[in-house]
């Protein structure tokens, strides 16, 4: 854990700095709780990060649109991996999608992504009426409501949702599931400024990608012949 967190230093600093200088601004307006700071310092992170968020949820739910088609490949090529690989590659070609298109973006974001989470996790709160947010007395303690996990699986479940093609597939089924309450299950014991974080991620990232398909979700459906 200190090794990752002696990486991702710089990072975790210089949003530190952020935070604070937010949490200035949140005070002077007379909201002085670092909850608010938080929010404000998500938010930021995620709309500057929102180029990058477009090409890496547009490369996923590609891929998973190919998926039955990939799979259709895989079973009739089994005894020949060469065809098999020639196959696929056309499939992409012909698609105009790029199997790691969406790994960039996602690498770029990655180190943003851990600052933030260090630099909450072991965040000190200058005064006890700082660390004060809402129905918590302490945000470096876990939220003795469990409404922060609870949301934190909701929103975690609503975001892999918008972007899954496939329900089908008994695979991504079940970890539209799993991941959702695993989320929910170690927020339990996260300090809860941490879980804040995690939940403005989350509904910036269900409104970013709602605003991304409004197209597709506005648009009326063919009518069958």
């Amino acid at each position: 854990m200190e090794f990752f967190s002696t990486i991702f230093y710089p990072i975790e600093s210089l949003l530190r700095f952020v935070l604070e200088s937010l949490f200035a601004i949140t005070s002077a307006a007379g909201f002085a709780s670092y909850g608010w700071a938080i929010i404000l310092l998500t938010i930021i992170v995620k709309m500057a990060l929102y180029p990058l968020t477009v090409k890496q949820v547009k490369s996923m739910k590609a891929m998973q649109e190919l998926s039955p088609k990939m799979k259709k490949i895989q079973e009739k090529y089994k005894d020949n991996p060469q065809m098999m690989q020639q196959k696929i590659g056309a499939l992409y070609k012909d698609a105009g999608v790029n199997p790691l298109a969406g790994c960039l973006p996602l690498l770029i974001q990655m180190p943003i992504l851990m600052g933030m989470y260090y630099s909450l996790y072991n965040f000190s709160y200058p005064t006890p009426e700082s660390a004060y947010f809402l129905w918590m007395t302490s945000m470096s303690d876990p939220d003795p409501l469990y409404i922060l996990p609870v949301l934190s699986a909701l929103t975690t479940f609503l975001q892999q949702k918008m972007t899954t093609t496939d329900s089908n597939n008994p695979q991504m089924k079940m970890m539209m599931f799993i991941m959702p309450l695993f989320i929910g299950w170690i927020s339990i014991n996260f300090p809860s400024g941490l879980v804040l974080y995690w939940v403005t991620m989350n509904v910036v990232q269900i409104a970013q990608q709602w605003w991304m398909y409004r197209g597709e979700n506005t648009a009326p459906k063919k009518e069958a012949a």
